[in-house]
């Protein structure tokens, strides 16, 4: 066997082997589009080694010819893996000018089918022994063909499309990628070029090798990959030990953590993430085992999370409920990530998740005991109120006492005024129910109840305020003023907390005008909307307004400017109005006085 056909033979062995090895690498990895260009250049390169040991070896012109025409075929496929190793391993390039030569080369080759007998040459019309490495190989005679130039062309292109990649490389920062890639994949290109010119143009009476440089390019894109498989490896090994350091954090945080698969729907997660939901080590997971785990009225909740942190790439934060099987319920917070493909597809969430039923248990008690300290600011304004309340009592009281004892009186006679004795039946239901109102709307304030997020009718609620608070205003000759707009929206909060709120803020104002009874002696209490989704209530007075350097301290608890306060009243305001997704705050008049403003939401479906 002589030593060309050995090592035409060997090029094409080995460049096989290398396309078998790296396209089942591509097939596992879709995204190694670097691999598929490169196992497509090894195998294409393969295919012209062949080509090109038909045309060393050929024994008449007419198979030199035919061999000839077939090369061009893998030759178009070369230059699209090379275009796109150089594009997806640099990251760089006009692809405009990838395009115009890959184009370029098509049509090249319908030239090849159709024009001559070949790209190259339009007549071989004999061959020539030459001998070359020992052996006597064959070099053709005959007529070139002028469209060859378009080929020549689209490799020109091609090889200005590798110099454009690499100086953008080169300005990012990819030096070294841009000299062994770009640099020598342009020097072969050239090197090959300028002899297929010697050979076709100038008549250069030498063997066609073609594959040598397709060899060399192989060679060099081989390189850059197994560079980039060295720097993957090392990249394990500081994700080992990444990886390490962060099981360190975790289990000192006490997190749990995990990684989801969302193509394969597999979750692999840390021990203590299994140790939460109650999953043994080595049980297999999928996103149905976790649903099941969590609680069923926190299901849709943690769904809609999931949806929107997919939707919106943000990343997810959710608190729920899981029943581990141990028959204890856990509050666990989440906190997730989702990767996406080029495409942008969801491939992976990882995430971390932790214990915090004794945070939520905390949280509850604090809910109760604001619930119990408010509860006794609301008993404390009853007691303020308490005598003119009993007063407001009184009254209908004692009509109702005194219209009885004349319908005693009327029924003495004989033939009483059954007309007069009925409109004394009507004063005293009527009495009845004012004081009956009296007592209902203190029980409300008093009743010790959760608060209950429901739609509250201003206007109802600012006339119960007013009811309970006009006796303690008349008696102190302060004029209360309510100013509603028409027609007010609903609000969405607990109408017996969002009472209380107006009550302290109106009993302050009150307060603030001294008990003297000179002067203009007014509380004016406003509502008004505040943009489209809440109401802005306020309270003024035309007191002396608060002491300079006191607004932001006046909302602390146990601080009061009161000689007789506990500094709890407005404390527990400033609370209730944050639990209601609003703000409360106080400034000075102009004109004198103070204004303490508050906003509410408004009922959401009162907005739609």
């Amino acid at each position: 066997m002589s030593l060309v056909t050995v090592v035409w033979s060997m090029i094409a062995a080995a460049c096989l082997t290398l396309a078998a090895v790296h396209l089942p690498v591509w097939w596992r990895n879709r995204e190694a589009r670097a691999t598929l260009a490169f196992g497509i250049a090894a195998a294409s390169t393969a295919a012209i080694a062949f080509a090109e040991l038909v045309m060393l070896k050929a024994a008449t012109p007419e198979t030199y010819a035919t061999a000839v025409r077939w090369a061009h075929v893998p030759i178009v496929v070369l230059m699209v893996a090379l275009a796109g190793f150089a594009f997806h391993h640099l990251g760089a390039g006009r692809a405009w000018l990838a395009i115009a030569a890959i184009g370029l080369r098509l049509l090249s080759l319908v030239i090849n089918f159709s024009v001559g007998q070949n790209l190259n040459w339009l007549e071989v019309q004999g061959l020539r022994d030459v001998m070359f490495l020992g052996d006597v190989v064959r070099v053709p005679i005959g007529v070139s063909n002028p469209w060859m130039a378009i080929g020549q062309l689209s490799v020109l292109l091609l090889t200005v499309f590798f110099v454009d990649a690499s100086v953008t490389a080169w300005r990012r920062g990819r030096r070294a990628a841009a000299l062994v890639v770009g640099g020598i994949l342009t020097l072969l290109m050239l090197s090959g070029g300028v002899l297929a010119v010697a050979l076709f143009w100038g008549k250069f009476q030498a063997p066609h090798v073609l594959s040598l440089f397709c060899l060399g390019i192989v060679a060099v894109m081989a390189y850059a990959l197994s560079t980039d498989l060295l720097r993957a490896k090392q990249l394990v090994g500081d994700l080992s030990v990444k990886e390490q350091e962060a099981a360190l954090a975790a289990e000192a945080a006490d997190f749990g953590t995990f990684s989801r698969d969302m193509t394969r729907n597999v979750i692999d997660a840390s021990d203590k993430w299994r140790e939460l939901f109650g999953f043994v080590p080595g049980q297999p997971l999928a996103l149905d085992d976790l649903v099941q785990r969590i609680h069923v009225d926190d299901r849709a909740a943690f769904a809609d999370s999931t949806a929107a942190s997919i939707r919106e790439r943000r990343t997810q934060h959710v608190e729920f409920r899981v029943q581990p099987g141990d028959g204890r319920i856990r509050w666990i917070a989440a906190i997730g990530r989702v990767e996406f493909d080029l495409r942008g597809r969801p491939v992976r969430s990882r995430g971390v998740c932790i214990d915090i039923s004794a945070r939520k248990q905390a949280e509850q008690e604090m809910l109760r005991l604001r619930q119990d300290i408010a509860h006794v600011g609301r008993v404390s304004v009853m007691g303020q109120l308490a005598s003119a309340l009993a007063h407001e009592i009184n009254q209908p009281l004692g009509a109702i006492l005194r219209n009885a004892e004349a319908a005693l009186l009327f029924m003495q006679d004989p033939s009483p005024d059954l007309n007069e004795i009925n409109a004394i039946l009507e004063d005293i239901r009527k009495d009845d129910q004012r004081a009956g109102a009296v007592i209902d709307r203190m029980r409300a304030l008093l009743r010790r109840d959760e608060a209950e997020m429901q739609p509250v009718d201003v206007a109802q609620m600012l006339d119960d305020v007013a009811a309970l608070l006009r006796p303690d205003a008349a008696a102190r000759h302060v004029s209360l003023e309510i100013d509603l707009p028409p027609d007010p929206p609903r609000l969405l909060g607990d109408r017996v907390q969002l009472q209380q709120v107006l009550l302290n803020l109106i009993l302050n104002g009150m307060d603030a005008l001294g008990a003297g009874t000179g002067g203009l002696r007014k509380v004016a209490v406003t509502a008004r909307r505040l943009g489209t989704h809440a109401l802005e209530f306020s309270v003024a007075d035309t007191g002396s307004g608060i002491p300079a350097g006191q607004i932001e301290r006046i909302f602390d608890p146990f601080f009061t400017t009161k000689t007789s306060g506990i500094g709890m009243g407005l404390s527990i305001s400033r609370s209730i109005v944050e639990a209601h997704d609003g703000h409360l705050w106080a400034e000075n008049n102009a004109e004198g006085g103070a204004t303490f403003r508050f906003s509410v939401r408004i009922d959401p479906a009162a907005v739609s």
